[in-house]
């Protein structure tokens, strides 16, 4: 068990470090040599995790999925909205999912990942609009499979844009832009007036995870924190969406 814990913080270690080296330099300009110096760690721990340049660019990018904790909410519309925002809010903080949308998006590896992780938000977000309409949240017209779709590329066009003119500093405002524009057209009027969608709400879903969370480890006497339910009076059981869902 220990050297089970052992290899599985190097491998995290290792991916942290090639996350910094391939968001810096992209996926041609990184080095193995320059992994291996951030890590601090030798070339054959980085071998024995992955087997190659390809290889931990792709656990990179699987990785980010990992990133964003989003509590699961009765109102699966202001779920959706929340993954969105808690990826606009890490997005400029965690070199993982920074390199993991730059791996994804840049064009000398798009062919080489087959999109990156492109087909796993869509996947995603379609899961979570298939929830929606189970519950009657949608629209008649919404098709969650094109939705998702296009809701992907809006985002995606939204980072890019912000990277290049304000070096994603005002990316959960744009992002918050994004959905105040989108959700009338995908979700009916009582649905609407409740949902969640300003800048910070990326910030707060973060903040409620880690308070969730904190209070959880501290809770090991057994005396129970019910912990109120936010937003919507959604209830609210905090867990990592998006570890179910397959990378391409």
């Amino acid at each position: 068990m220990v050297r089970q814990e052992r290899a599985l913080r190097t491998r995290r270690l290792i991916l942290e470090a090639a996350a910094s080296v391939f968001d810096e330099f992209g996926y041609e300009g990184a080095t193995i040599g320059e992994v291996v110096s951030r890590a601090g760690v030798t070339r054959g721990a980085v071998y024995f995790h992955f087997a190659s340049k390809r290889d931990l660019a792709q656990g990179v990018v699987e990785e980010q999925f990992a990133q964003d904790e989003v509590p699961e909410r009765a109102c699966k519309l202001q779920e959706f909205v929340d993954t969105g925002m808690v990826v606009a809010h890490l997005l400029p903080r965690d070199p993982l999912l920074s390199a993991g949308a730059r791996l994804s998006l840049g064009q000398d590896v798009f062919d080489e990942f087959g999109g990156g992780a492109i087909l796993g938000w869509i996947s995603r977000f379609e899961m979570l609009l298939v929830a929606a309409g189970e519950r009657g949240e949608l629209l008649p017209h919404v098709t969650p499979a094109d939705a998702a779709w296009l809701l992907t590329a809006a985002w995606t066009g939204v980072q890019i844009q912000s990277q290049k003119l304000s070096g994603r500093a005002d990316l959960e405002r744009r992002v918050a832009g994004l959905f105040q524009h989108v959700m009338p057209s995908i979700a009916v009027p009582g649905v609407l007036g409740a949902l969640q969608m300003g800048p910070d709400r990326g910030a707060r879903v973060v903040a409620e995870v880690a308070a969730a969370r904190a209070a959880s480890e501290g809770d090991a006497d057994g005396n129970g924190g019910s912990g109120g339910n936010e937003g919507n009076g959604a209830e609210v059981e905090a867990h990592a969406v998006g570890g179910a869902v397959a990378v391409s």
